[in-house]
């Protein structure tokens, strides 16, 4: 990707002899010219034009008018006129960026196991649809294909979804229908492996994603704490080591000043089933058997708050995101102590001084990224202690996040575009030049602006079931007897106004299975779903009514010991 542009001067003089109030110059896409070949004589000029005697009149051979597309064409009504353009340089500001993805012709899809990461996207994205396994609104959403033939398999991964996705006939035939002549088929994605690099290759798509290899090395939190070190995106006080007793992990510790109070982790996993908290022995005892043979980041035990934060490197620098504490651990939502169950972005989640720390060290880290070869999105968890003000590298996620179903709807996403579409500028076949300087500044600005949250609900009892009854994808509201009631048919949360609006996408429903730890669906609403009121942060008496009331939406029956196992996926894990 480059910031240079091969198109003409725009105060050459060519442009400079343009009619006074001509668009076609200032638009960001203009018609290819027709030019003449090599040897091909001059045009002659007309002989009205030569004499001022008046119009020349029209002959066959005359070129036909320049198409104008103007900035602001919108992508539903630009339709063969937007075929039929090019790009002359790059983007310079948000409102080409705009109109370069209202009018894009390339076919991009998001594939998963849900929709969920990028839901939503496609109101800013012309061609931009989703592959999914599972199909919350049943075959009602248009943007959303899901292969009619499901036959049961055990899916072991998010990665073993999308491969088998793209695999698919069904889908096969759907991704590559209406490929304009000249494009190709792009592709994202929250998992993938070698397996889906050469699956894409076979298929003529192209994966808009930086390596799995490179991924895969980053994913390491040993890794992680090692990069931050060096772009200078420290840690929490910690120490890289190994330990096989009690003991050696205290010795370890108290080498480093850590005290006893420790957070270990292991190299890989969901945070919420690789980081343990051990102050004595019989913690070690209760968790040793993950931890023994691992290299550890073993840190000292802060009072903190967890915030994510997405950013996305391009060749114009790093956009960073806006600031969004976690939900995790309640045991409401999610049987996983630890694990990551949602995201809140509010008015104070962090102060001024804290954002100000918080963009430069995910901004470092977005460049320490680059070093590495990495470009496009990326996820930052944050912790921010509460003690000291200080802020620190928490984890790395190097992909689509499930943070980021929130940060298409801030208000920044709306006063500009979401923060996805800078991963795509970075991909797609497009220059661009923007001030990203500024666009941090104003989201910042603009990031206590907003309220949304949004919680993954898991089934958390001990049962497996095979399920009956389970409530439609959409809106509902709370009534006048505070019931949560349906209301409509949506295509995703961007129309919620208030907090007594939620939105549901349901993930496993009627025919499906549950069992401890799958995941039933994902709530969206305006609502702050955290309190602070007579203690730490806990979910508020209205969320745990949104919970409790989709609960009871479903129904099931228990399923038999020689019955199939339930197929994994969902959005659970923090990546997806």
């Amino acid at each position: 990707m480059t910031n240079e542009s091969s198109s003409a001067d725009p105060k050459s003089s060519e442009a400079q002899a343009a009619k006074p109030g001509a668009r076609v110059k200032d638009a960001v896409a203009v018609p290819s010219p027709q030019a003449p070949g090599p040897g091909a004589p001059a045009a002659a000029a007309p002989a009205a034009a030569a004499s001022g005697s008046g119009p020349a009149p029209a002959s066959a051979d005359a070129a036909p008018p320049q198409l104008e597309v103007a900035v602001a064409t919108d992508a539903a009504y630009a339709g063969e006129e937007a075929d039929r353009v090019q790009l002359r340089r790059p983007l310079r500001n948000i409102s080409e960026v705009r109109h370069f993805f209202r009018t894009n012709q390339t076919p991009i899809y998001f594939v998963g196991a849900t929709p969920f990461n990028l839901l939503g996207l496609d109101r800013w994205v012309r061609n931009f649809s989703y592959i999914t396994y599972y199909d919350g609104w049943d075959g009602g959403h248009p943007r959303v294909f899901s292969p009619r033939y499901r036959p049961y398999v055990e899916f072991e991964s998010g990665e073993a979804i999308n491969n088998w996705l793209l695999l698919n006939a069904e889908v096969r035939a759907h991704m590559t229908r209406n490929v304009p002549h000249g494009e190709r088929v792009k592709v994202a994605m929250v998992f993938f492996d070698e397996e889906t690099e050469r699956i894409c290759r076979e298929l003529g798509y192209d994966l808009i994603l930086p390596s799995a290899a490179l991924r895969n090395q980053l994913d390491s939190k040993i890794e992680t704490t090692k990069l931050g070190n060096e772009a200078g995106a420290f840690s929490v006080p910690n120490v890289l080591t190994t330990a096989d007793t009690y003991e050696e992990l205290n010795d370890r510790a108290a080498e480093a000043g850590l005290g006893t109070d420790l957070v270990v982790q292991t190299p890989y996993g969901d945070s919420g089933k690789t980081t343990f908290f051990i102050s004595d022995a019989a913690g070690w005892e209760t968790h040793k058997d993950d931890i023994i043979g691992e290299q550890l980041k073993v840190m000292k035990r802060i009072n903190n708050t967890p915030v994510a934060v997405e950013a996305v490197i391009t060749s114009s620098g790093v956009v960073v995101g806006p600031y969004l504490t976690e939900l995790a651990g309640f045991a409401e939502l999610t049987p996983y102590k630890g694990g990551w169950c949602g995201n809140e972005m509010k008015p104070d989640v962090l102060n001024a001084e804290q954002r100000a720390q918080t963009r430069d060290l995910v901004g470092r880290m977005g460049e320490g990224l680059r070093t590495r070869g990495y470009r496009g999105f990326f996820e930052v968890d944050v912790l921010v202690d509460l003690d000291s003000d200080d802020v620190y590298l928490g984890e790395l996620n190097p992909r689509i996040s499930g943070a980021s179903a929130i940060t298409n709807v801030t208000a920044g996403a709306y006063a500009d575009v979401p923060l996805f579409l800078f991963h795509l500028l970075e991909y797609l076949d497009v220059e661009f030049d923007l001030d990203v300087k500024e666009i941090n500044e104003r989201w910042e600005e603009l990031s206590g602006a907003d309220e949304w949250s949004q919680m993954i609900i898991k089934e958390t009892a001990p049962i497996t079931e095979y399920i009956t009854h389970s409530p439609l994808t959409g809106q509902y509201y709370l009534d006048q007897y505070g019931t949560l009631t349906y209301k409509r048919a949506a295509l995703d949360w961007h129309p919620l106004q208030n907090g007594s609006e939620v939105f549901f996408l349901r993930i496993f429903g009627a025919g499906d299975y549950r069992w401890k730890g799958a995941d039933l669906g994902v709530l969206v609403t305006k609502n702050p779903l955290q309190t602070n009121v007579g203690g730490p942060d806990a979910l508020s008496i209205r969320a745990k009514h949104f919970i409790d009331s989709i609960r009871a939406m479903y129904a099931g029956v228990p399923v038999v010991a020689d019955d199939p196992s339930p197929a994994l996926g969902g959005p659970g894990a923090k990546g997806d």
